[in-house]
């Protein structure tokens, strides 16, 4: 992984406008390939809320958000026998099934079998000739929203079909037992927020939807741009990296860290770039910000990126590509949810919740009958997260007090290979170990290895566990490799279930499986880790 840093001096005039050759042989330098109150609330804060008799209700329950964190919260709710309603004031399934993880998956389905089979060398291996690859861009952005409705419809069907009131229109509170939707409303014992999130955009970057775009437009895959800036090197800026560099485009990263893919384990990161960056048509440069993005005409006017040094904001560079994809992360998005009625102040537009989820007011007291889950509440923005963070608010809501723990939800970026993880990266591992006075231990292995890696041609990649070496507490699971998203779980329930590295050191594994990747590096666990 380049460790080069922009040295980069300030300008003394507005950088020209620079050509996709130029740009990636001269930029940077680099290759281019709530604190808890005491205070009593205030008389107008108290009258904020209210408190209904039971039979009063219209419901026990009223979720606000239809995504797969409401929608796993609402089965759940049935299956403990409460009268529950869900309000959605757009589709069915929210952004995970109609603008995020499920039609993504469809792209990269279909591009990454076009990768496969493109890649003459690989076939060839495998005694295999393949001539004349072609595909057609329509049918691939068609197989994503015919799945995305797919998976709409059966969530729909599922939740009518268990006796789910499906309500129609935007939700906001009136007090907290209270909502409005449309020209209607209804009243719950409880409520739960799970609204989700919208793409953040940052200052300075003009949408157009067409050439400048965020990833609700790219899974459109209206068009395929011979070059497409990447501005964020995350999950979703990776995963539609592998989607167009397999469909023919180049891509260019621009990252604000000193580091690309910042948020990965380091060791992880590096095979990352060796792996997805370097064989294929991507270049990236870091320490810069896209301070202003202008949209272009496709086939007539680029689109023009000013860029930045991230600390001195001084202007270095102008680059002009055919395509922008904006994969800045997500906000929350609980505007119009009238907040205020119920005396909540969000934080960064985060619904402030406690370790059970229940809804916190401005001075961090708990509102009686209202709950947050998933990317409303931004303690772990995975549509996954959500649906296990409504479950355990509909636990406590029974009296079963339930607590979900974050550090055991696994992750994953579903690029070919895959990468995925639970837990700390080894860096945040030994950070905390030098802040509490423990001995951090890492296993690690090979898909050269395996077995069934090298039957498939596939053997690119590796797993890592990192555990306290005194007690053996699991911290973290990197795997990058084929199914790696697959292969993580067995780490994470480990986690959940509060096991430790030297409790899987004799689990059995079948072979020849993928599994056994993680099966060698739970063996390594010494016998002398305390019990």
């Amino acid at each position: 992984m380049s460790t080069m840093s922009c040295t980069m001096a300030a300008p003394t005039a507005r950088a020209a406008p620079v050509s996709r050759a130029g740009f990636r042989k001269n930029v940077c330098g680099q290759r281019v390939v709530a604190r808890r109150s005491r205070v009593a609330p205030k008389a107008n804060d108290r009258a904020m809320t209210m408190k209904v008799s039971a039979h009063d209700y219209d419901y026990d329950l009223v979720i606000i958000g239809a995504g797969v964190g409401g929608h796993g919260a609402a089965l759940h709710a049935v299956e403990c026998g409460l009268k529950t309603a869900i309000i959605e004031g757009g589709v069915i399934g929210g952004t995970c099934v109609n603008r995020g993880c499920v039609p993504s998956k469809a792209l990269l389905a279909a591009s990454g079998r076009v990768r496969e089979m493109r890649d003459a060398d690989h076939l060839k291996m495998l005694g295999i000739e393949v001539n004349d690859v072609r595909f057609e861009r329509q049918g691939i952005a068609d197989h994503a929203e015919n799945l995305a409705s797919t998976i709409r419809n059966n969530l729909t069907n599922s939740m009518k079909g268990l006796g789910v009131d499906i309500l129609l229109g935007n939700a906001t509170f009136r007090d907290n037992h209270t909502v409005s939707y449309g020209n209607k409303k209804c009243t719950a014992q409880n409520i739960i927020i799970a609204t989700g999130s919208i793409p953040f955009v940052p200052p300075g970057i003009e949408i157009d939807g067409k050439t400048v775009f965020t990833s609700d437009d790219a899974l459109k895959l209206e068009w395929l741009p011979d070059w497409v800036a990447i501005i964020g090197s995350g999950y979703i800026g990776l995963e539609f990296s592998d989607v167009y560099t397999a469909l023919g485009s180049d891509v260019t990263f621009i990252e604000a860290m000193p580091k690309i893919m910042p948020g990965f384990d380091g060791e992880i990161a590096k095979q990352a770039e060796r792996i997805l960056i370097g064989p294929r048509n991507i270049d990236y440069v870091t320490n810069v910000l896209a301070t202003k993005v202008t949209p272009g005409i496709p086939g007539e006017k680029p689109v023009t990126i000013e860029l930045s040094d991230f600390k001195t904001r001084e202007v270095v560079d102008v680059m002009e590509v055919d395509a922008c994809l904006v994969a800045t992360g997500r906000a929350p998005f609980t505007d119009g949810l009238g907040l205020g009625s119920i005396n909540v102040e969000t934080q960064r537009g985060f619904v402030p919740v406690n370790e059970r989820m229940q809804a916190l007011d401005k001075d961090g007291e708990v509102i009686e009958g209202v709950w947050c889950i998933g990317d409303a509440n931004g303690k772990m923005m995975l549509a996954h997260a959500a649906s296990a963070q409504g479950i355990a608010a509909i636990e406590c809501m029974q009296g079963r007090d339930k607590v979900l723990n974050h550090n055991s939800v696994p992750a994953a970026c579903f690029t070919h290979p895959e990468v995925s993880f639970v837990g700390m990266t080894e860096e945040q591992a030994r950070a905390k170990g030098e802040e509490e006075g423990f001995e951090v231990t890492v296993k690690k292995t090979s898909f050269k290895a395996n077995s069934k890696a090298l039957a498939e041609k596939e053997a690119d990649g590796m797993a890592k566990l990192i555990y306290r070496s005194d007690t053996g507490e699991i911290l973290g699971m990197w795997i990058m490799g084929l199914h790696a998203a697959d292969l993580i779980h067995e780490a994470s329930n480990a986690v959940n279930q509060g096991m430790k590295a030297q409790d899987l050191k004799f689990a059995v594994h079948a072979h020849p499986t993928l599994a056994e990747v993680v099966d060698e590096v739970f063996k390594q666990v010494g016998s002398t880790v305390a019990h």
